[in-house]
């Protein structure tokens, strides 16, 4: 069953592409028509990449792996913040920080020393500090929570990285393909797709266009994540039942060595 339909994408404008003049000819395949200079997506085709990464989405959800989004443009970044935190899921939205894949224990390093900041401020180490050093530390504090407050709970490299617009964000995109990971994205027509994995053909541009798509994907997000806690919980009521059975295992073996011990009494007896 799709996630979502024709009308809705139609709907929030997920097939205004760009003038033809920026057109990137490897969206070819993805066009449906111009009218007016303008690129026309062929939705049909994006409704099917919507599925095929929702699915891919909803299986590494499932076996408890971390997807990053990354959206720094002004039209996406509060859809993504929104819709990541939703499914629990790291985001980046202010900006990309070179490194932050290819480089990853100094940013981990980076989101520690933030954690320590609030460790000394809570436990009062700070309280002797003078007015002017209390205010550079929580400038660094507010500029380290702007960055990678959102990554704080990624403790290890993210499993899938989901990008709007990847000219945008092809520092992301680069960094991602050198470590292997794969990439959803969504392509806009003066995009180059050929680094994505995961190609979702539509208007970057529109919030409206962002929105639909991402509600489409963290709802399969959202779904793994629900089968996966199913699972545990079958799995730790079948560990409990295991521990269970083995008493009642010794019990029966030591009533048929008594049944054996009183048949050879009485038959010495005879």
């Amino acid at each position: 069953m799709s996630r979502t339909n024709f009308d809705q994408l139609l709907e929030a404008g997920c097939h205004f592409g760009h003038l033809r003049r920026k057109w990137n000819p490897a969206m070819a395949p993805y066009i449906f028509m111009e009218r007016n200079g303008i690129h026309i997506i062929d939705l049909h085709k994006t409704v099917a990449k919507i599925d095929e990464a929702s699915e891919a989405l909803k299986g590494i959800a499932r076996s408890g792996k971390k997807i990053l989004f990354v959206a720094t443009k002004k039209q996406a970044k509060d859809v993504v913040a929104e819709k990541a935190a939703s499914v629990n899921m790291p985001y980046v939205n202010e900006r990309w920080a070179g490194g932050m894949l290819t480089n990853f224990p100094t940013i981990r390093k980076a989101v520690k020393k933030m954690t320590n900041i609030d460790k000394l401020m809570k436990d009062g180490t700070f309280s002797n500090l003078s007015k002017r050093e209390l205010l550079q530390i929580s400038r660094q504090r507010a500029k380290l929570e702007k960055n990678l407050g959102s990554i704080s709970d990624l403790t290890r490299l993210p499993s899938a990285l989901f990008v709007v617009d990847v000219m945008k964000e092809h520092i992301a995109v680069k960094e991602a393909n050198r470590l292997g990971i794969p990439v959803f994205g969504i392509v806009d027509t003066n995009s180059d797709p050929k680094n994505i994995d995961y190609v979702i053909p539509a208007n970057d541009d529109a919030k409206d266009s962002v929105e639909v798509i991402l509600g489409a994907c963290c709802e399969a997000i959202a779904e793994g994540l629900t089968e996966r806690k199913a699972e545990k919980a079958d799995e730790k009521a079948n560990a409990e039942q295991s521990e269970v059975a083995p008493e009642a295992k010794p019990r029966r073996a030591r009533k048929t060595e008594e049944a054996s011990k009183a048949q050879k009494e009485a038959s010495a007896s005879e």
